[in-house]
């Protein structure tokens, strides 16, 4: 999906979307969610959809904008789903590591 068209939830998504455009990563956006919590008749109760999946390198990126100290949901979203996913790789950036990303591309 890399180039394309997609409606981010936040512009920090965009930024990291155009990034990988420019370095040619290709990427897709949102394109599946993990059930990470079921009640006692094993239906779904919460799921998990990490922002990007980069499929040349097999890894799922979540980006969160929040100060850290309101992460602590997202964080608990995290460990859930590594624990039932271990296989899966997943990336985490914060605010601070999408700035030094983009920074770094700019020079």
């Amino acid at each position: 999906m890399a180039k394309s068209v997609a409606r981010f939830a936040h512009r920090s998504e965009a930024d990291l979307a155009h990034f990988f455009d420019f370095f040619n990563v290709r990427w897709q956006y949102e394109p599946q969610s993990f059930p990470i919590a079921w009640d006692l008749d094993g239906n779904i109760v919460e799921a998990f959809t990490p922002d990007f999946y980069l499929p040349e390198f097999d890894v799922y990126v979540e980006v969160t904008t929040v100060a850290r100290r309101f992460q602590t949901r997202k964080n608990r979203k995290l460990r859930m789903f590594r624990a039932s996913y271990p296989h899966v790789q997943i990336r985490f950036f914060n605010r601070s590591d999408i700035a030094a990303v983009l920074s770094r591309a700019a020079r």
